[in-house]
């Protein structure tokens, strides 16, 4: 049997990420929810919750991010934190902050919250809130204070596009003085809203290269000042030539349910629509990760055709992200259009020829109307 189609052994999921809600108060161009979003009527209640949160301790689950869309939107939400807690679990809030006050984040603390994922969206506050749609950057100051006050680690997680990758010193900057343990800079990724809004939001390689360096001149800086937190940087892999990892292999370590209980291998999976959709409500999760076609139709490298299937780096990047494969080519099975040997390229070099020939503006971007939409279908 050769290497590439030899049987995947199947381990325990390590983390789960929980949707618990599509509700936000933002309304963020590059957001990777689906374009439909659930609705609150739709939502799992908090017994469903708790149920589907006691399965992932059972199958293995150490690791459980409580997300959405805004899970402070959920009153629920230290109630779901104290039960994963209760299992063992570590427990990850991911949010934007806006709600968080100092009250709050002591109850969460209290009920079991271990490490709070914080968004920001600048350095400064006209062109935050610009893109986020609401006015929320001094809330996201606030929430930042709230949560080392509760003496809850803090990670500060921000989007680079063309609209605020020229600062990406400073916003380096203000995620430390807001006393950040971990700073992760990711550039825009395209799914769901990003895709739409690609055209405003991919950088230029010049901007790209300028940032590569602010990165690692602070990284010189704030170590040298003792005072350096972990800093991560994702690349746009449009520009990488190679495919990344995506969420280290499909269903190989991480599963994710959605606000109305979908359990998909990756967050973005909903949109490959040759997969059966499956739901926490009708079949257990155990079966599901284990069982489901969902589940193993990505799994190892025997899905894979050349130029994958022969590719020396298939156990290292598994082919790249499925979802990006048919987000832009229709099949999820064929190679990331985002590796240079990929049949594809020429739709991501187009994309970069495009946005290699804009103005390199280093202000605020322009939301195109596209945004707009997600703000109307979510009522506000």
């Amino acid at each position: 049997m050769a290497e590439a189609d030899r049987p995947w052994e199947v381990a325990a999921p390590f983390g789960l990420l929980a949707e618990l809600t599509h509700r936000c108060p933002l309304h963020c161009p590059y957001c990777a929810n689906p374009i439909q979003l659930t609705p609150r009527a739709d939502e799992l209640t908090t017994a469903q919750w708790k149920d589907v949160i006691s399965q992932a301790h059972a199958i293995g689950v150490v690791q459980l991010h409580l997300s959405g869309g805004e899970p402070l939107a959920r009153a629920d939400l230290p109630e779901l934190a104290f039960h994963a807690r209760s299992s063992g679990a570590y427990v990850n809030l991911v949010t934007s902050g806006v709600g968080l006050t100092r009250e709050r984040a002591l109850l969460l603390a209290d009920r079991g919250v271990d490490h709070v994922q914080l968004s920001l969206q600048d350095a400064d506050a006209g062109p935050a809130d610009y893109v986020a749609g609401a006015r929320a950057h001094q809330c996201k100051l606030a929430a930042a204070k709230a949560i080392t006050g509760a003496g809850l680690p803090l990670t500060v997680n921000i989007v680079l596009h063309r609209g605020n990758i020229g600062r990406t010193a400073r916003i380096i900057d203000l995620a430390v003085a807001l006393g950040a343990d971990r700073v992760e800079l990711a550039n825009a990724q395209f799914y769901g809203w990003g895709l739409l809004n690609r055209s405003t939001l991919l950088p230029t390689r010049d901007q790209l290269d300028a940032s590569l360096v602010a990165v690692e001149q602070a990284r010189t800086r704030h170590a040298a000042a003792g005072r350096g937190p972990h800093i991560v940087h994702v690349v746009s892999d449009y520009y990488a030539g190679r495919p990344k990892p995506c969420m280290d292999g499909w269903a190989r370590r991480q599963l994710t349910v959605t606000p109305s209980g979908d359990v998909l291998p990756c967050p973005g999976a909903s949109v490959i629509r040759s997969l059966p959709v499956e739901n926490a409500l009708r079949r257990p999760l155990a079966e599901i990760w284990y069982d489901s076609e969902a589940f193993n139709a990505f799994r190892g490298t025997g899905w894979m055709s050349d130029p994958c299937r022969s590719c020396p780096s298939r156990h290292e990047d598994f082919g790249g992200c499925r979802c990006q494969a048919f987000h832009l080519t229709g099949d999820a099975a064929r190679t990331d259009p985002v590796c240079r040997l990929s049949p594809d390229r020429a739709l991501i070099d187009s994309a970069l020829a495009q946005a290699g020939g804009l103005p390199q503006a280093d202000h605020v971007m322009r939301t195109p109307p596209v945004a707009d939409a997600r703000t109307a279908s979510e009522g506000r």
